[in-house]
């Protein structure tokens, strides 16, 4: 195999990462500034950058399908596709939510946790970026324990922001709203940490 055919997916996989880091960014901007802007027209804007990322994604499946020799086993290059897209549609999610539920006003643990969600995501980078030399990079575990630190942080941001919500809320409407949300943001988390895991276990199998 030449290095060039080699390296597309590890490149690609870098690529549709990137994508993801992206929507994080763009999640962020939206709630430090959220009383100024038009969500309907921010979710358009979220998921043009989605839609950029499944095309990627297609293409480089429509790629694997074509090819006899691939540098890790297809089965992975396919989980890895799949969980990079599950992190890209959970951000998007969270702001189909502040749409569909018509939120007004944010909640503050809502800036910590979109601060989680994209250093998750930089991690997530960092992490294909070193992935193509995975039998001898130094720094590709580190980020992948990164990414796992990091989920535990969101999952005690999101303990005690359910139980302020519940010790604070009298709305049930406002209550469910809220519940839903938070909970969007820790699948965010999860969906990265699902990432970092299936590289692990490509390196496991390999090493």
């Amino acid at each position: 195999m030449s290095k060039l055919k080699k390296n597309y997916y590890f490149v690609s996989f870098s690529e549709l990462a990137k994508y993801s880091l992206r929507e994080a960014e763009l999640l962020n901007e939206i709630i430090i500034d959220y009383d100024n802007r038009d969500i309907k027209e921010e979710l358009n804007n979220m998921h043009e950058i989605e839609h950029q990322a499944d095309t990627a994604n297609h293409t480089v499946i429509f790629k694997l399908i074509r090819e006899f020799i691939t540098p890790i086993e297809r089965e992975d290059i396919i989980a890895i596709c799949q969980t990079i897209d599950n992190v890209t549609d959970a951000i998007e999610d969270v702001l189909l939510c502040f749409y569909m539920y018509n939120v007004k006003k944010l909640r503050p643990e809502l800036v910590e946790f979109s601060r989680i969600v994209i250093d998750s995501c930089k991690a997530l980078v960092k992490a294909f970026d070193e992935f193509h030399d995975f039998k001898k990079s130094t720094k590709l575990r580190d980020y992948i324990v990164e990414v796992n630190n990091l989920e535990e942080k969101a999952d005690r941001l999101y303990t005690e922001a359910v139980r302020k919500l519940y010790v604070d809320t009298v709305d049930p409407i406002e209550l469910i709203i809220w519940d839903k949300v938070l909970l969007q943001f820790e699948n965010c988390c999860d969906a990265c940490e699902d990432v970092a895991d299936v590289i692990e276990s490509v390196i496991m199998k390999n090493i």
